[in-house]
């Protein structure tokens, strides 16, 4: 069995805590006028077993004032003044910690450059609909076929998904969240689809980070809230796309093409994920009945929190420890509502049981990171190193751990398709785009990245990059080549889709199917495609241009192993044998 280490466990919240209607936004703090102190905002913890009113009035005595709730976490939203209220509300009993939430945005007075479309993977290139009504299961599942752009995923195929639809292709009544940049709701592939009932959009756009540079850069939607079927970064219509675009005859095809899918996003234009979003994302989800929730991405700003910093202020230390027990407590209030978590293992190639020095933390505001030494036993890489997250590593065309991929024994629970650039075979590898993984590209996104013009065609940068556009009628969508773990955990939460498609029952607290998390991972478990490690053990990626420091050492057998977890993510084998592992 794989072991796991345990995140600080959280008590039950205080039921009295009511959450505020999802999807609102906490209002922007006023500018200070003269005279006045400056306010920011933060987000306070309530201490485990205390009450909710008590840890109000620790902020209101620290110069703080609610002015929005996430009861499901006792996750408290704060305008307080910008210094001193972090410690002072902290040092209360009825505060477990707090953290200076980032700045929200406002409209610039100048509408004029793009948005950066910054993303999380390691890319390399060098060359509307409503929620069904809760009904009886159908006792025929629907099956569905390939669509013209399919040849080019291989891997679709790798995880036998070709084959699988043909026995079951996903039920509507599943719906799977996606927590991300977005999602382009519009999409001729992910339209059919897509439940704009459902979708909520948690963040709100920083044109300019901390330190005055473009950060999301300017607002297009009122209040820099971006609708809920619009994507500014790419990065999630991307991962919506691998896990269920449609089966339409047009474009690509998701890995569950007849599943619903539902956008609730947590994370900045720019690819960043801060803590306020993405818990409400995730309590939001669990309350309205997702059955799946894929999460691409690690808690921003820091890449390892840790409960014990030495390099960080008091500051620092309160808003790590903050994020890692609010995180927790999210997680563990959505597995406790259904909901499959499916975690990207990230793109640092290391082991997470071993990890090295965290280089790349804080990232917010950009270029404030420094060296900081981590630790097994107190550092934590979340969501995907959180309880219930079913951890994915990636894997290339050729079945060869992905270079960037993160790895280990302590962490890995499975293996996916996430791309690899560098794949090679024995002594020959290439350096191709076929290497990446083809998915859904947002139109807005293409243009603003120059790989598509204005009207509409793909540019020479788009066709060096592989973009492809695909047409039909009066509907134009386009496609991009994406690499990494955020693309690995699409593939698993796809067949996780399908296993509650196939042998989930009917909610009976909510419409559509639900089948319990752990039931899931156990179908995911034992259908995997075994893979042994390689021989020899040790991997060395310095034939492919990387340095030795991406060396990699896979440790366990073929039933369960540090590059792998306990296989290769498999459709077929859960649609088809899956019931004798429930």
């Amino acid at each position: 069995m794989r072991t796991r280490r345990t995140v600080p466990s959280a008590l039950a919240v205080a039921a009295t805590l009511t959450l505020l209607a999802a999807g609102t936004q906490a209002a922007a703090a006023p500018a200070a006028s003269a005279g006045q102190e400056k306010t920011t905002e933060y987000t306070v913890l309530v201490e485990d077993g205390a009450s909710r009113d008590a840890a109000v009035a620790a902020i209101k005595a620290a110069g703080g004032e609610v002015v929005k709730e996430n009861a499901a976490v006792g996750l408290l939203t704060a305008k307080a003044p910008a210094t001193g209220f972090v410690q002072k509300v902290s040092a209360t009993d009825a505060v477990s910690g707090a953290a200076r939430a980032k700045p929200i945005g406002h409209s610039p007075s100048a509408k004029s450059g793009t948005k950066p479309g910054a993303k999380r993977d390691e890319v390399e290139k060098e060359n509307k609909t409503a929620a069904p009504k809760a009904s009886a299961q159908s006792q025929k599942a629907a099956t569905a076929g390939m669509d013209p752009l399919d040849g080019d995923l291989w891997g679709l195929k790798l995880v036998r998904s070709d084959i699988a639809r043909a026995k079951q292709a996903g039920d509507k009544k599943v719906y799977v969240g996606i927590l991300d940049t977005g999602v382009d709701g519009t999409h001729p592939d992910i339209a059919p689809n897509f439940n704009n009932e459902l979708s909520r959009n948690f963040t709100v756009d920083i044109p300019f980070d901390a330190d005055g540079g473009v950060f999301d850069g300017p607002c297009e939607f009122r209040g820099c809230v971006d609708p809920a079927n619009h994507d500014d970064g790419g990065h999630g219509t991307h991962v919506a796309g691998t896990i269920g675009a449609a089966a339409n005859g047009f474009g690509v095809s998701g890995v569950a093409p007849n599943v619903s899918l539902v956008n609730i996003r947590g994370g900045q234009d720019a690819g960043s994920f801060f803590l306020q979003p993405v818990v409400d994302a995730l309590t939001y989800g669990a309350d309205v009945g997702l059955d799946v929730i894929n999460m691409s991405f690690y808690v921003d700003p820091w890449y390892m929190n840790c409960l014990n910093d030495a390099t960080a202020s008091a500051e620092e230390q309160l808003e790590q420890r903050t994020i890692i027990k609010s995180v927790q407590r999210a997680l563990n209030y959505a597995h406790r509502k259904g909901v499959t978590l499916i975690g990207a293992a990230g793109n640092n190639h290391e082991d997470l049981g071993k990890p090295r020095q965290d280089v790349q933390s804080p990232n917010y505001p950009p270029d404030h990171a420094r060296p900081r030494p981590v630790d097994n036993a107190t550092c934590l890489n979340l969501p995907t190193e959180g309880d219930h997250v079913i951890s994915v590593s990636a894997l290339g065309p050729s079945t060869f751990k992905a270079d960037y991929s993160n790895y280990g024994v302590e962490q890995t629970a499975i293996s996916a398709p996430g791309g690899y650039f560098r794949d090679f075979f024995g002594t020959e590898w290439y350096r191709t785009n076929e290497n990446l993984i083809l998915s859904t590209y947002p139109k807005n996104v293409a243009i603003a990245d120059g790989n598509v013009d204005a009207d509409g065609n793909v540019t020479p940068q788009g066709v060096a990059a592989g973009v492809k556009k695909a047409v039909s009628g009066n509907s134009v969508g386009y496609y991009q080549f994406l690499q990494g773990t955020s693309m690995a955990a699409p593939h698993a939460s796809g067949v996780a889709a399908l296993i509650v498609s196939q042998y989930g029952k009917n909610d009976k607290g909510r419409p559509g199917l639900t089948l319990a998390p752990d039931k899931v991972a156990k179908v995911l478990y034992g259908t995997a495609i075994q893979r042994a490690c390689p021989n020899p053990r040790t991997v060395s990626y310095v034939n492919v241009g990387r340095t030795p420091e991406f060396d990699a050492t896979c440790e366990g057998d073929a039933k369960f192993n540090g590059f792998y977890g306990r296989g290769i993510v498999d459709a077929y084998g859960a649609v088809t044998r899956g019931g004798s592992f429930i």
